[in-house]
């Protein structure tokens, strides 16, 4: 059974295309056989700001330090469609929640949450690290890589 999973973020070049390509690493690297042909994944952003854009170059260049690659991504709109097409719909902070929520049609019956619900790090949300320094992207890869595998943990018991 295909499952579907969409990141999100405010404008689609820091944390939503971290937590695309660090989960889609992880996928493929830790999760069993089974399951790995049986997830897409993709991300967007509440904004349209950088639509077209790669992600930020020091979200590219701390991931490509950790041995994930970013560069393939291109920024994109959430749009009402992404709603039947993704599973589940992860937010990387309660404003892009609440965004998500009312864009949400009432028949979505998927999983619409924070995606540090996935891990136990002492956060519920995954910080921007735009306006920061280099330190903050290395931060949110941490999140990233820890609720990475909470998420692909819940997936493997619920599909395998």
């Amino acid at each position: 059974m295909k499952t579907s999973v969409l990141f999100v973020c405010l404008g689609n070049i820091c944390r939503s295309p971290t937590a695309h390509g660090v989960f889609e690493a992880i996928l493929a690297q830790e999760g069993t056989k089974n399951i790995r042909s049986q997830i897409d994944v993709d991300s967007a952003g509440t904004g349209a700001w950088h639509v077209g854009e790669a992600p930020d170059r020091r979200a590219q260049a701390c991931a490509r330090e950790r041995g994930y690659a970013l560069e393939h991504l291109r920024a994109r709109q959430v749009e009402p469609a992404d709603f039947q097409r993704f599973d589940y719909i992860m937010a990387m902070d309660r404003q892009n929640l609440l965004d998500l929520q009312a864009m949400a049609p009432k028949d979505f019956a998927g999983e619409l949450k924070l995606f540090l619900d996935y891990c136990d790090m002492g956060v519920s949300e995954v910080p921007d690290p735009y306006y920061g320094g280099d330190e903050g992207f290395s931060h949110v890869l941490d999140l990233v890589e820890s609720a990475s595998r909470g998420l692909l943990s819940e997936l493997e018991s619920r599909y395998t």
